[in-house]
């Protein structure tokens, strides 16, 4: 029976950095993983493909819509089959990257499902194939599911879930796409760019509701010129196939009263589940909270110390780079480092266009804490970049201490938000103030100046607006 310092179950992005870290430490690792392919979900049919399609998609529509404003005139067709095959080629290529670091640092990669037997003991089940490890730690990050909606049966055909909206193999004529959150919008656009029409179902009374208000409203209005249709306040009873489509039953979520809208593909995008099931946790031991999410103490540890658990299988937001950062600290302190994450710290995006990026806090969180506040906001209207390169809608809004000056938030909706927001998350890492953003010299002309201009905002300063 093969031994090991540490098993992890996982080779997502929590999983494989966690277990290259381990080898960098001096760990004898192994990393179970049920797909032939590493990467998780993340990689292999989330956030790397989506990405992907966003960016084709969104050439396309360029190309389409956009190019002859600036002098260029193009005739445009829809190879769809050949823009599916570069995202999957994509795909391959970062699997086949993740193959070469664990070649690199001596991670053993054991294919099939894991289960825990006990705390030092893991089956590995391969088809009809059963092996045996041992291991001195065991770090679970097996992600997250997608989540069902009653009523709604996922045939990954007509009715998919996010996996099979990355591969339609055509352009719905109609989607409609349950759920106004991050993964239901993105994908909304990108087959809204590639010619569908698109209709958002939302249960809530407002898209992406953790964002900040402002920010959301801004957001829908800016989706809704594009020719997004939202349907808030609203559940989804039903979808039945009939003839070549499919019929939506639909019910206000305060009267109750029923309709129906006919497409040809729903996109099912509620939410995720913390993947556990099946690994043996109950059996082995390990206790999880009423929503089947793994009880882990500020170390990552279970209730059975040299069980630890990180990414989407604990509590916090579902996301790649939050499991990345939860998994280096856990290794960390499993080799007696002091491992440490921010949570307040870590951003959110939406890889619409624009995208939309956040970190800290909201206007509503800081009201509701009776936080004594300052609000300074520049839109890229009024930037010379964004307007150099005909991309001007949305704004920087940072929220500042009233008191010390200490930046508390900052939300970002326009070009690049999602790689602009790093620069504001590095200044609150440090306990950064307004001041210092506003002090620092940035480029000209950049996008990151619109930071700067929101910064002096805070003081009614600003110089371009």
């Amino acid at each position: 029976m093969q031994e090991f310092d540490l098993v992890v179950i996982g080779s997502g992005p929590g999983g494989y950095t966690g277990a290259i870290r381990a080898s960098q430490l001096g760990m004898k690792v192994a990393c179970v993983e049920k797909r032939k392919t590493l990467g998780g979900t993340c990689l292999n049919v989330g956030c790397i493909p989506s990405k992907a399609l966003l960016n084709f998609s969104e050439k396309y529509e360029d190309a389409r819509e956009h190019f002859a404003d600036i002098g260029i005139n193009a005739t445009v067709k829809l190879d769809l089959g050949k823009m599916l095959s570069k995202k999957n080629k994509v795909v391959d290529d970062l699997c086949r990257g993740i193959e070469s670091l664990f070649a690199k640092n001596k991670i053993t990669k054991l294919v099939g499902t894991g289960k825990i037997l006990d705390q030092n003991t893991i089956e590995i089940t391969n088809g009809s194939s059963v092996e045996k490890i041992k291991a001195k730690n065991i770090l679970i990050a097996t992600g997250s599911e997608v989540i069902d909606v009653p009523g709604v049966t996922v045939d990954e055909k007509t009715i998919v879930s996010s996996t099979g909206a990355l591969s339609l193999p055509k352009v719905p004529k109609d989607l409609v796409v349950i759920g106004g959150g991050y993964i239901g919008l993105e994908l909304g656009s990108v087959w809204k760019r590639l010619g569908s029409k698109v209709t958002v179902v939302e249960f809530s009374d407002r898209i992406v509701p953790a964002l900040d208000g402002e920010i959301g409203k801004s957001f829908h209005k800016i989706l809704e010129k594009q020719g997004f249709n939202f349907i808030l306040n609203t559940k989804v009873l039903k979808a039945e196939k009939k003839g070549d489509g499919l019929t939506i039953t639909l019910s206000g979520v305060s009267d109750s009263k029923q309709s129906q809208i006919s497409c040809d593909v729903v996109l099912v995008s509620v939410g995720r589940r913390p993947n556990t099931d099946g690994l043996g946790l109950k059996e082995a031991g390990i206790a999880l909270d009423d929503r089947s999410r793994i009880n882990v103490n500020n170390h990552f540890q279970t209730n059975i110390s040299n069980v630890y658990a990180i990414g989407d299988v604990i509590k916090g937001p579902m996301l790649a780079h939050k499991a990345e950062e939860e998994a280096i600290a856990a290794v960390e302190i499993m080799n007696g480092q002091a491992g440490h994450v921010n949570y307040k710290l870590i951003p959110g995006v939406v890889y619409t266009h624009p995208e939309v990026a956040s970190v800290g806090e909201t206007e509503e969180e800081l009201k509701k804490n009776g936080v004594d506040y300052k609000v300074g906001k520049f839109p890229f209207l009024a930037n010379s970049r964004a307007r150099s390169v005909g991309d001007t809608d949305g704004m920087v809004k940072l929220l500042a201490c009233a008191k010390t000056d200490r930046i508390l938030g900052a939300h970002i909706i326009g070009p690049d938000a999602g790689t602009l927001i790093g620069e504001v998350v590095a200044y609150m890492e440090f306990g950064g103030a307004s001041e210092d953003i506003a002090r620092t010299c940035h480029a000209h002309p950049t996008l990151n100046e619109a930071i700067k201009e929101a910064a002096l905002a805070i003081e009614k300063r600003t110089i371009n607006l």
